[in-house]
């Protein structure tokens, strides 16, 4: 069995391809719904005036 470039580049899309569809499978699963709207409201959360840090040198 002779595997030449073309060989590797398809083999090489087909495990992107898995991966990216892996990925967005985990981003979209329901057990993550409620962490990701936790952290989508981080933003919000913060003071709105932060508190200014004194330096000492």
């Amino acid at each position: 069995m002779d595997i030449d470039l073309n060989d590797i580049r398809a083999l090489y899309t087909v495990i992107m391809l898995v991966m990216f569809l892996g990925i967005v499978w985990w981003a979209y699963s329901r057990k993550r719904k409620a962490r990701f709207r936790e952290a989508s409201q981080l933003p919000f959360n913060e003071p709105e005036h932060p508190r200014q840090e004194s330096r000492h040198e």
